[in-house]
């Protein structure tokens, strides 16, 4: 058997073995952890964990390309992925090969077997296989992207040196509540005594709450690292190695959110690396990140899958030329505030194509098409995937109009795929 199917196998058996997809709790992550000896000793020079509603991709993706623009080796790791589950684990900015994946994944289930068995969901054993591949190298940074929530999540339990939390909004209710304070204070789970924390803007008290508990070393944008109105945008401030000020109105724009970006730069600067104006110049010129504001021609790809998401993109998108029209290609899980993302596209998007999304949380076209009809929306079409959606979109899109595709990473995946085929990510035009 090749490597490429025992990866796939892996794959499909770690999706089988746990009753639940979703089963948050660190005990029995605990306990195989420790079994494959990740509570040892530090799995990396320096662990920078990202915990947010939104914002974490693009975070952690800028403080990898600035941690490798100083010349540190890393290794990231982050979900879902688009593509290929590759995607997840990345060391020194390339994905990590099958065979990496394979043999973490056996380490994991050679130690949840012995001495007794313990269930773990496809997240937690992937989780598990990462961190153990990780610590297998060493690397002086790792990037940890928390999956869902924070106290809860499978990334946990690594103690980081640095905690960044973007934002707090609603997302995963079912999981996380419908009260943003606790949610702010299930994503403050990530901070560790004592330890610095990097605080975004949109953030709530309860954060605030549990870093002052713990004697947390905060620095908040818009506080501690000061934000100043510019023609730019909100600019972050600070000194480089040398005492001289750095802004990141003078660095280049890397395409992300710059609160991100500001994020990303304290974050570095904390875990030991005394910024350098060229070095960040240059890290923040090779970040790149799929599926966020994502252009392939005339496509427009973001994973944008909550109101928050969607009011970011939709002011993104209005800072842009207004093309003659703008049709979205939009698939969203029935778990999701469609509503509110609607609401918040609705003044960028002339018309819509409602696609279905399969699986237990799927929602199907029509039932998207129902919302939006009753909040005024144009539907041009309803299919039943996302590739369906992207064949009649493509015969139809006229000269100098737009397309966008959002609302789930399921739905930007699958359009990707779709590209892909027709011609490696060449958009038709």
């Amino acid at each position: 058997m090749d490597i490429a199917t025992r990866l796939h196998d892996w794959l499909s058996r770690l999706e089988r073995q746990h009753p639940v997809s979703i089963d948050l709790g660190l005990e029995r992550v605990a306990v195989v952890a420790e079994r494959l000896g990740l509570t040892d000793r530090p799995i990396a020079g320096r662990v920078i964990t990202v915990a947010g509603t939104n914002g974490k991709g693009s975070t952690v993706a800028m403080v990898e390309a600035l941690a490798r623009a100083y010349g540190l080796s890393t290794a990231t790791y982050t979900s879902p992925h688009l593509l290929r589950y590759n995607e997840r684990l990345r060391f020194d900015g390339r994905e990590a090969e099958d065979a990496v994946l394979v043999e973490g994944f056996e380490r994991v289930e050679a130690a949840r077997l012995t001495p007794s068995p313990v269930s773990l969901t496809y997240f937690e054993a992937g989780t598990l296989a990462a961190l153990w591949a990780i610590a297998e190298r060493r690397p002086d940074v790792a990037v940890l992207e928390v999956g869902l929530g924070g106290r809860l999540d499978a990334t946990n339990i690594i103690d980081p040196d640095v905690a960044v939390i973007t934002t707090v909004a609603l997302d995963h209710a079912d999981f996380l509540g419908s009260d943003l304070e606790t949610i702010g204070r299930e994503k403050a789970g990530i901070l560790r005594p004592a330890r610095p924390a990097v605080l975004g803007h949109d953030l709530t008290d309860s954060v605030f709450r549990v870093a002052d508990e713990l004697g947390c070393p905060v620095w908040r944008l818009g506080d501690t690292i000061r934000r100043r109105e510019a023609p730019s945008g909100w600019c972050w401030e600070g000194r480089d190695r040398r005492g001289d000020a750095l802004s990141l109105s003078a660095l280049p724009d890397p395409g992300l959110p710059l609160d991100n970006a500001a994020l990303a730069l304290q974050a570095i600067a904390l875990a030991g690396g005394a910024l350098d104006a060229d070095a960040c110049r240059h890290g923040l010129t090779r970040v790149s990140l799929p599926g966020r504001m994502q252009w392939l021609g005339r496509w427009c790809l973001d994973v944008a899958h909550n109101p928050h998401a969607a009011a970011y993109l939709a002011t993104r998108l209005a800072a842009q030329p207004r093309p003659p029209r703008r049709i979205a290609l939009l698939g969203m899980l029935a778990d999701k505030d469609a509503p509110g993302v609607i609401e918040a596209l609705s003044s960028q998007v002339d018309a819509w194509v409602a696609v279905g999304l399969e699986g237990p949380r799927g929602r199907d076209g029509e039932a998207l098409a129902t919302l939006l009809t009753a909040r005024g929306q144009t539907v041009a079409h309803v299919a039943g995937t996302p590739r369906e959606g992207a064949d009649w979109l493509a015969s139809r899109l006229a000269a100098g109009e737009q397309a966008l595709v959002c609302g789930s990473f399921l739905t930007v995946a699958e359009v990707l795929a779709w590209h892909e085929d027709r011609g490696q990510g060449r958009c038709p035009s």
